[in-house]
C-alpha cells in the first residue's frame, strides 16, 4: 500500500488541488451570481411563495363543503288482506267523493284524468284536492297519498 502511496503521490495532489481550485470557482461564480442577481432571486422566491399561496387560497375557497344530511323516515308496507280504517275516515270527515279523488290521485292520474273519469270539471277536482289536502294536512299529492296509506284509508 506505502509503494502505490509513493507512487501516485504527486498524481494524488495534483487531483486534490483540482478539485479544491474547481471548488472554489463555483463558490465564487455562486457568490458573483447571487451578488450580480439579488434582486432577481428575491422576486423569484416572492413570486414562488405568492403561487403557493393563490393555489392553497383557490383549493380551499373552491372546494365544496360536502354535509351529510340522514333522514330516517318511517316506510309503511302495505299489509296483505287491506282494511280501511273506517274510525280515521269518519275522524277526518271525508266523503265519498273525496275518497274516490284521493284514490286516483294514488293511482297517479293527474287532475285532468280524474276529471274525465268522474265526469266532473277540472275546477271540481281541484276543489276536492285541496279540501282534501286541507283536511288530511299535507301540501302535495306526494304527502296525501302517503298520509292516507299511514292512516289506513287507501291500500
Amino acid at each position: 500500500m506505502q509503494k502505490f502511496l509513493q507512487k501516485y503521490k504527486s498524481t494524488m495532489l495534483y487531483g486534490i488541488s483540482l478539485a479544491l481550485l474547481l471548488f472554489l470557482m463555483k463558490w465564487l461564480e455562486f457568490r458573483f451570481m447571487v451578488i450580480n442577481h439579488t434582486l432577481e432571486i428575491y422576486i423569484g422566491l416572492i413570486a414562488i411563495i405568492f403561487t403557493a399561496l393563490g393555489i392553497w387560497l383557490a383549493l380551499k375557497l373552491t372546494k365544496p363543503k360536502k354535509e351529510t344530511i340522514i333522514i330516517e323516515k318511517e316506510i309503511y308496507v302495505s299489509d296483505a288482506e287491506f282494511i280501511q280504517d273506517r274510525n280515521q275516515l269518519e275522524k277526518l270527515n271525508l266523503s265519498k267523493r273525496e275518497m274516490e279523488v284521493l284514490k286516483l290521485i294514488a293511482q297517479g292520474c293527474s287532475n285532468q284524468e280524474i276529471a274525465s273519469q268522474l265526469f266532473v270539471s277540472l275546477p271540481t277536482i281541484k276543489s276536492h284536492s285541496s279540501k282534501l289536502f286541507e283536511k288530511l294536512d299535507v301540501n302535495r299529492r306526494t304527502q296525501a297519498v302517503e298520509k292516507a296509506k299511514r292512516l289506513k284509508l287507501i291500500p
